[in-house]
């Protein structure tokens, strides 16, 4: 599981210091404990508040508002700060590489002899990162929410062409890298039922006819 720190801002922080609380990102999504003056803010797909009521949809909602808030909280603490009227995809991207640096996620590379081994047998050096769906399940909440919040949808620093094209070359990436298919299987349609051959055509004969 992969783990990202937390956006601190105090006045004498550094250029994106984060305080490094553990962040424990699950296969729906990822954990974001952040250490900002009154209160943490946590990002996990599978995390909910005691006053939330159980479900999916509820989860999704609570999530969703915890990573809006730490996105705001990286924004602030961005030298120079940033608005998020100014924020663009660029910056999104620059977000994504920032939490690259604590995934815990395998990628090989293509000089290891582990290259696109789903198991490999033993350990190797090459680098830790974010997993592909850890980082697309966080964008699609981060999208919604910027709407949400009074966000126009062609403004959308989430939903930039950059931003796809980084997530898709992340997925094709790791895909060979770790031996694994990203691919959505295509559900079988069921069989048609056989047709049966219509009834052969009676001759009938011509009114006035007798039958011998």
């Amino acid at each position: 599981m992969d783990s990202i720190p937390d956006m601190d801002d105090s006045p004498n922080s550094a250029e994106h210091k984060i305080q490094n609380h553990n962040l424990i990102m699950t296969t729906a999504g990822m954990m974001m404990n952040s250490g900002a003056a009154s209160s943490g803010v946590t990002l996990a797909a599978s995390g909910s508040s005691s006053s939330s009521s159980p479900g999916s949809s509820s989860r999704y909602e609570n999530q969703k508002r915890r990573d809006w808030n730490t996105f705001g909280q990286y924004l602030k603490n961005h030298r120079p700060p940033l608005s998020l009227s100014r924020c663009s995809g660029a910056h999104v991207l620059e977000f994504l590489r920032y939490l690259d640096q604590f995934g815990k996620t395998k990628v090989h590379t293509p000089i290891c002899p582990f290259y696109g081994h789903p198991n490999p047998p033993a350990p190797c050096p090459c680098p830790l990162r974010q997993a592909w769906g850890s980082l697309d399940a966080l964008i699609g909440r981060l999208r919604a929410a910027f709407e949400e919040n009074g966000g126009k949808p062609e403004a959308n620093p989430f939903g930039a062409r950059a931003v796809r094209l980084y997530l898709r070359e992340v997925r094709d990436l790791q895909s060979k890298a770790r031996g694994i298919s990203y691919e959505k299987k295509k559900r079988k349609r069921p069989p048609l039922p056989p047709q049966m051959p219509p009834p052969p055509h009676q001759h009938q004969p011509p009114p006035g006819a007798s039958c011998q």
